[in-house]
């Protein structure tokens, strides 16, 4: 890409995405981010562009899409930068400013009339892809959640079918809602980014995801200060169970 000329290239190795990532810095030039994924059945990238494109309309802010192109083997998507820290790594921020931070992100997504959205993620929708990914040979069973580790996909895939919840509470979610997806600056969210999951779904897709990263970063002990700012004061435990069980797959 012409427009590329005069920025460095550093691959970025945070995050499960199949897509490689490398963030472009240049000398008097914006920070970029560029998304390179080959093109397969389960590609993200164009979802992603999409996504993003409806968010900064809906007024939230994230990462302007710059181009997307694909010649038919690889696709790109390039995106611009945005400041600051993801909520991981912020070390500016205390682990419960990060938290704190993360439910009023998950509230201003949350509060998103779902009427206006055209990205549907209700179960209906997810489980026959959950089902196609294992079909395809694509959910990696060596990177389940420790409770899940030994078990197959489709010994979890027939759990899917089992314990489903017997209804939603719909929201636009974001899909990823985990720690690093959360950028902070000057103490401030700043946006969403990998949001090529974003869609309207369950509240807890969102809940047991951050819930779930919360513990792994900092500890057990901060998920009621997240669910108390969040407006949640007694959590589900068997829907943040099956929202981590459907992640498995994705």
């Amino acid at each position: 890409m012409a427009r590329l000329s005069g920025y460095r290239m550093e691959q970025d190795a945070l995050g499960r995405s199949a897509a490689s990532v490398f963030r472009l810095e240049g000398e008097g030039l914006p920070a970029l981010y560029l998304k390179v994924e080959e093109v397969a059945p389960f590609g993200e990238l164009a979802d992603e562009a999409a996504r993003l494109g409806w968010l900064k309309a809906a007024g939230l802010p994230c990462p302007d899409v710059i181009a997307r192109e694909s010649d038919g083997e690889r696709n790109w998507l390039l995106i611009s930068a945005l400041p600051g820290s993801d909520l991981a790594s912020a070390s500016a921020l205390t682990p419960l400013a990060c938290v704190e931070l993360l439910a009023a992100a998950l509230l201003d997504l949350h509060r998103l009339p779902i009427a206006s959205c055209p990205f549907d993620h209700r179960r209906e929708k997810r489980l026959p892809i959950a089902k196609a990914r294992m079909e395809a040979g694509i959910v990696d069973e060596e990177d389940f959640d420790a409770a899940r580790l030994g078990k197959s996909a489709a010994e979890l895939f027939a759990e899917l079918e089992s314990l489903k919840p017997g209804d939603e509470d719909l929201v636009v979610s974001h899909g990823d809602a985990c720690l690093p997806n959360f950028i902070a600056s000057d103490g401030r969210f700043a946006g969403y980014i990998d949001c090529s999951r974003l869609g309207v779904a369950d509240r807890y897709q969102d809940i047991a995801l951050a819930c779930r990263s919360i513990a792994d970063n900092f500890g057990e002990g901060l998920l009621q200060p997240f669910l108390a700012r969040y407006g949640m004061s007694v959590p589900d435990p068997a829907r943040l169970n099956y929202y981590q069980l459907l992640d498995e797959f994705f």
